[in-house]
């Protein structure tokens, strides 16, 4: 059976640095960070009192205020993107296949507001059972695909994939392969989360994963960087409409990027650090590349998971050093999480819409923030540091890696 071709013909973001796939890549060339003092709740009494939440997003300039009430901000969020893509791809949605139009999504924890507030009000009670009728639908991480889906009327699979951190990219690389193998003709795919809340950030902050530069907190993501403290925590979504090439070109629909593989792989060692020698982070990569039928050389741009953590951001350039040889200090490697914070579930599909982008436009975004050499690196790697770099991209990749040892990586290819 020959395997069918996978085109992206939509893109949606809604970013702390951007509501809409055009702010977002304006946001990344421009270097702009997302961190600012967390204004959802009081943060007096919390480690970390900044995150990258979204700027000036009012949910009711999208969805009907009754509709909205009865979804999680992830699920919204979920909408907002998807809606933006759909709209971008101008599939025709009265001729489309509803029956052949998929919705696989990713979100790493799903409604985690809805879960706090119902559990803090029944705490708060004498006892009694009383909950909103909507606190289960609302807080279950496949209604994300499930709203979607119900308001475009897409009869094929629908779903959302776990992978904390990975969940997205997980999503994706579902999507590329229910194509692949003519299951589906379109699948809407990508990732949300809304976990800028006080048990998100107390959870976050328990683990000792987050940074605490409250003095500084538009500098405080700052991958690579010698005196980087842990990750700052956003939200959002990425939205990618996949399509099967054929049935892109037969009704002409603009391509931004051909998707041409993925790879998974498990670090097998331990919940939340990453494996120290990269054993996971190199099986990934090089899965990628297999699934894809590429060579490390083909490569020319890797958006990495880059979270700003001591442990992680080493491990990972290890692994690329490990991978791709010699070839290594020629691609351009970047963390696009310095200026959007780490989306948790919704990080691989932003960063996927920042590696079509970066191809689309002939430029790589920075990674900001870089002021002191970690000796731990390998100099002549190039992070594409705190100024975006003009390049012809034909090839990127983007890894994600998520608390369990899950890592997902996906690749792309400009379209000649």
């Amino acid at each position: 059976m020959e395997l069918k071709r996978v085109v992206v013909t939509g893109l949606g973001a809604l970013t702390p640095i951007g509501n809409t796939k055009d702010e977002y890549w304006d946001g990344l060339i421009s270097g702009k960070s997302g961190a600012a003092p967390i204004t959802y709740y009081d943060t007096e009494k919390f480690k970390t009192k900044f995150a990258c939440e979204l700027k000036g997003f009012n949910v009711t300039d999208f969805i009907d205020r009754k509709e909205a009430r009865r979804m999680d901000k992830f699920a919204q969020y979920a909408m907002v993107a998807a809606d933006e893509a759909i709209a971008d791809a101008k599939l025709n949605l009265d001729e489309v296949d509803k029956l052949r139009v998929g919705v696989i999504w990713g979100a790493g924890i799903g409604g985690l507001e809805t879960f706090q507030e119902e559990v803090l009000n029944f705490a708060a009670g004498d006892g009694t059972p009383r909950f909103n009728p909507f606190f289960i639908p609302k807080m279950i991480a496949d209604i994300a695909p499930g709203n979607i889906s119900i308001k475009h009327g897409f009869m094929g699979p629908n779903y959302t994939t776990v992978s904390a951190c990975a969940s997205s990219a997980n999503a994706m690389f579902d999507a590329l392969n229910s194509i692949r193998l003519g299951h589906t003709d379109v699948v809407v795919t990508g990732g949300s989360e809304a976990a800028v809340t006080i048990a998100g950030m107390g959870g976050f902050n328990a683990m000792h994963a987050l940074s605490t530069r409250n003095e500084s907190p538009e500098t405080a993501s700052r991958p690579f960087d010698a005196t980087r403290d842990g990750f700052v925590l956003g939200e959002g979504a990425g939205a990618l409409v996949l399509e099967e090439y054929e049935h892109a070109k037969a009704r002409g629909a603009k391509i931004y990027a051909e998707f041409i593989g993925g790879g998974l792989s498990s670090d097998a060692y331990h919940m939340t650090a990453p494996h120290p020698d990269g054993l996971g982070v190199i099986a990934v990569m090089k899965n990628c590349l297999d699934n894809a039928g590429l060579k490390p050389e083909d490569v020319d741009h890797i958006n990495t998971h880059g979270t700003s953590t001591p442990l992680g951001d080493v491990a990972e350039l290890k692994a690329i050093s490990k991978v791709f040889g010699n070839h290594a200090k020629n691609i351009n490697i970047n963390s696009t999480k310095s200026m959007t914070g780490h989306l948790l579930g919704a990080a691989g599909a932003i960063e996927a819409i920042s590696v079509i982008l970066a191809m689309e436009h002939g430029i790589v975004p920075p990674t900001i923030n870089h002021t002191t050499v970690d000796e731990n690196i390998d100099p002549e790697l190039n992070l594409t540091l705190n100024k975006a770099q003009k390049r012809d991209v034909k090839v990127a990749m983007s890894n994600t890696f998520g608390f369990g040892g899950h890592n997902a990586c996906v690749v792309f290819k400009k379209i000649d």
